[in-house]
Formats: structure tokens, sequence, C-alpha cells
């Protein structure tokens, strides 16, 4: 069992919110691959829109953090677990 009050497992706004972004990234990019390789369509473009969205994500979580909504960030608030 762990210990809810423990910082640095990513259990924050920017942890989630960086996670969230950069999935969906995936999952435009995967569709896209997906498709390109299924049906004759030209969806480059689309893949690097998911590759942008994962970079962006990466940004998102960082800027999150140093906004002070990390683990460790002064507007962040632990929620016990029960």
């Amino acid at each position: 069992m762990t210990n809810a009050s423990e910082p640095g497992h990513g259990d924050s706004p920017a942890a989630w919110t960086a996670v969230a972004v950069m999935l969906l990234g995936f999952a435009v990019g995967t569709v896209a691959l997906f498709l390109e390789f299924t049906y004759p369509m030209e969806l480059t473009w689309l893949i690097w829109v998911g590759a942008g969205l994962v970079v962006l994500g990466l940004i998102l979580g960082f800027v999150l953090a140093r906004l002070g909504y990390g683990v460790k960030g002064p507007k962040y608030a632990p929620k016990s677990h029960s």
C-alpha cells in the first residue's frame, strides 16, 4: 500500500493534462496511420497533427507544473484516498 501524501507520483493536474493530451495525440496518429495504410488516402498531415499533440502535451505538463499545478506546486492540494 502506498502513502497518498508521498509526492512524486504524478498525481497532479499538470500530469493528468499532459498525459490526456499525449494520449489523444497517439490516438489521432494511430488512426491516421491505420487509415493511410488501409485506404488510398493521403493522411500524412494528420499523423503530424498527432505528433504535434504529443509535443503539446509535454509542453503543457511542463508549463502547468511551473505555474504551480504540479505535485509540489502551491496550487495543488492532494486529495486523501480512503
